[in-house]
């Protein structure tokens, strides 16, 4: 692997990458950590995140990742459950959220949950923390000097405990999404990891040559699925971005051969291009318009398995000046196989990379079953599907209409939690994910949503509320959609993407302060109105958006609106802005909220915000208005 610092690609090759696993086994066994244990790891993506991962599992232990944004109830719930006594932490940020935690439970122990346990924290940045004194800390070098000494007094016993390793062991524990309640964690076996592994690269081979930027959370299964599983038994080189702010010019000088990323990375990628296109000038935008359409109809040929025929020489001249430029910029230029998970993808979404010419796949899976079970194929795919399912994983619905599945990836079971491992697994070994689907005609999987989530029109139609929030986001201006049924439709809240209607503000030449101000504006609820008339014109009547309002701040996972991988915690929407659900139900043109804003001093104010309510059936798109290209955010 290499990592970014300063500005230089820092090379670990697997001599130097094995003796650091070897080295810090050697320091974990050395305070203590048996065979069986669980070691916590809380930080960004960093090559000591895998070797805690790996030297943990070399001595029989686990490792469960948290996500770095992690904060209070989230952060203990885990550490407890888990039984945590030492925690591998990245920097001074995670060390202090540490030690307030264990300050905090020692002055007032927890009563819904165990004692924490946590009695050494070991960092691997240690800006920030030279002065740092408390006893728990150790330097994460410190921790492989002590591991070497340790393991020179034990010649032979690090290797006597690999060998004593079983396929069967607990390899990793990956918190579920938690989007209902306090995430579950699910322990999957090493078996589980390499039986994906292995299912997966026989659609799609990894090569040692090949490379991937490692920049979502390894808590995530997505990350465990493809860096590590993927990555250690196919020897692909992974590389991490220097930091956040560098993360997109460090995928574009690496430009992987493999990336697998959440619905979300996607839309932003998405959301560039079309600022990018926005800002270019008119022949860049006629270039680029007219590479897009041939690029289109190339990959409307392909998915139904035609071919280009005498597309083929316009397409190649249309990919050298305008369709592999973008794929550049977006680091993509060199991609064989990219998928997207988590969550749904529209499909308007998904139809734009394959016109650029990206290979972007959807698939289907939960941690469960180490996050994937379906996925599509090179020539057969349909945007509106997850594909079929992998090498040796069965599937069927059930009378219900419940998604099963069955494979040698189905997880071990809930840590602690037997209850919900015997409702999650049957007898037979089916996993019940808890999703609506059905196969289609080419035994394509059709993925509708969470059961509990289904809803069905009063003509007897059932249909997800995830498709029609899909519609609206695929709004360039839209970040997050929640929708909610009333009687003849639906109803909306809506929250703005700041960069692309920053943007277009500006554009407009229409002054702003903070994102309040922003949603406030009468010019945006006009530009939101339009976009939600084009929404609803892809979608049957009976399900249309009737009435939607912007909301006045983002949803925000510290704030349990959503979870750390984006997906929306629609009961906990649905209990904090029950007035304004109401409203949205009733007919009122607004509804006043009160809210909490909070200054750079630390001071706080309240203040009470009138929100507008948008009715769509008085809205009317401005007269010889054509509808937005899908690649521009321009009206």
């Amino acid at each position: 692997m290499q990592e970014k610092r300063y500005g230089i690609w820092m090379p670990l090759t697997w001599a130097q990458y094995a003796e650091r696993v070897r080295d810090f086994a050697h320091g974990l066994a050395s305070m203590g950590i048996e065979r069986g244990d669980i070691v916590a790891v809380l930080g960004d993506n960093r090559p000591e995140w895998l070797i805690a991962e790996l030297a943990a599992q070399s001595i029989g232990a686990a490792v469960v990742g948290i996500y770095p944004t992690s904060i209070g109830e989230e952060l203990l719930h885990i550490l407890t459950l888990a039984r945590i006594r030492v925690v591998v932490a990245e920097d001074q940020e995670q060390v202090d959220k540490l030690l307030k935690l264990r300050a905090d439970q020692a002055a007032a122990p927890s009563t819904d949950m165990p004692p924490l346990l946590v009695e050494t924290v070991v960092f691997y940045d240690p800006h920030g923390l030279e002065q740092y004194v408390d006893p728990v800390l150790k330097d994460f070098t410190d921790v492989e000097a002590a591991g070497r000494e340790w393991g020179a007094q034990r010649p032979g016993w690090y290797d006597a405990q690999v060998d004593l390793g079983q396929p069967g062991d607990t390899a990793v524990v990956c918190t579920t999404s938690g989007t209902t309640s306090r995430p579950k964690l699910a322990e999957l076996s090493h078996t589980n990891l390499l039986a994906m592994a292995e299912h997966l690269t026989a659609i799609d081979p990894i090569a040692a040559k090949d490379r991937y930027v490692s920049f979502l959370p390894f808590a995530w299964i997505g990350e465990q699925m493809l860096a590590v599983a993927c990555g250690l038994s196919r020897g692909l080189t992974l590389s991490f971005p220097e930091d956040s702010a560098t993360q997109k010019t460090d995928l574009r000088e690496i430009g992987p051969d493999v990336m697998f990323s959440p619905p979300r990375i996607w839309e932003s990628m998405l959301s560039e291009v079309q600022v990018r296109i926005d800002e270019a000038g008119w022949l860049k935008r006629k270039v680029f318009g007219w590479g897009y359409a041939i690029g289109d109809r190339v990959a409307e040929h392909k998915i139904h398995g035609r071919g280009t025929g005498g597309l083929a020489v316009v397409h190649w001249v249309a990919d050298q000046v305008a369709l592999r430029p973008v794929r550049d910029q977006l680091g993509l230029a060199r991609i064989q196989h990219c998928y997207t998970g988590g969550a749904p993808l529209g499909p308007d979404v998904f139809r734009f990379f394959h016109a650029i010419g990206v290979n972007l796949k959807q698939i289907y899976g939960q941690t469960e079953i180490c996050g994937i079970a379906v996925v599509h194929r090179d020539d057969d795919i349909a945007f509106n599907t997850v594909g079929t399912p992998i090498e040796q994983t069965e599937i069927t619905i059930d009378e219900v209409g419940e998604i099963l599945l069955r494979s040698a990836s189905v997880f071990k079971g809930y840590l602690r939690n037997p209850a919900a491992t015997a409702e999650a697994v049957d007898a037979a070994g089916w996993l019940h994910t808890g999703d609506a689907g059905y196969l289609d005609d080419k035994g394509h999987l059709v993925v509708i949503d969470r059961q509990k989530d289904v809803l069905t029109t009063a003509d007897g139609t059932r249909f997800s509320s995830a498709f029609i929030e899909n519609k609206l986001k695929f709004s360039p201006y839209v970040e997050e959609a929640v929708v909610f049924p009333v009687a003849g439709g639906m109803t909306a809240i809506i929250t703005l993407d700041p960069l692309t209607t920053g943007s277009w503000a500006e554009h407009e030449r229409l002054s702003y302060t903070t994102y309040t101000d922003l949603a406030g504006k009468s010019e945006v609820r006009d530009l939101i109105s339009e976009e939600v008339h084009r929404a609803n014109e892809d979608l049957p009547e009976s399900i249309r958006v009737g009435r939607f309002l912007l909301l006045h701040k983002q949803f925000d996972p510290d704030d349990d609106e959503i979870t750390r991988t984006r997906k929306v915690r629609r009961n906990v929407i649905t209990e904090r802005y029950a007035d304004i659900i109401s409203a949205l139900e009733s007919g009122a043109p607004g509804v006043d909220v009160s809210t909490t804003v909070t200054y750079q001093d630390g001071s706080t104010v309240q203040r009470e915000i009138r929100l507008a309510i948008v009715d769509m059936s008085t809205y009317h798109v401005p007269e010889g208005r054509k509808r937005r290209p899908v690649w521009s955010g321009r009206r």
